[in-house]
């Protein structure tokens, strides 16, 4: 069985914020830092402390979400302005701490996964 077959989804792990190699030891030392190696199977994992990607679709969805609920509220209720802040301020930052730490975790394992690197010009 080859190396890949044996690795999780990395879906899973990034859900998981597992490491996307064993799909045992913790990807996070902090709230959204990643560790250095894996405490499980040893992987290294320095290049991951500038996965950034995830903010874009977080943003994306929490808009999409929050934009939407706020629409329907002020469609069906017409609450005044300072009830809308008091509602989707709040949610807008739980929602988008919800979502940063699997996102992240998930693009750290398709980086793993798909081999990513940094692009380099030959010459």
């Amino acid at each position: 069985m080859s190396e890949t077959e044996r690795m999780p989804s990395p879906f899973a792990a990034g859900l998981a914020c597992r490491c996307p190699r064993c799909g045992e030891g913790a990807i996070f030392s902090g709230f959204l830092k990643p560790v250095t190696r894996c405490e499980s199977c040893g992987t290294d994992f320095s290049w991951a402390s500038n996965v950034e990607g995830p903010a874009v679709f977080i943003i994306l969805i929490v808009g999409f979400v929050i934009v939407g609920a706020a629409a329907a509220v002020e469609s069906m209720f017409h609450p005044a302005p300072f009830v809308h802040l008091i509602l989707w301020l709040p949610a807008t930052v739980i929602l988008a701490l919800a979502l940063m730490r699997p996102f992240k975790a998930t693009m750290i394992a398709l980086q793993f996964q798909n081999k990513a690197s940094e692009g380099r010009l030959d010459g």
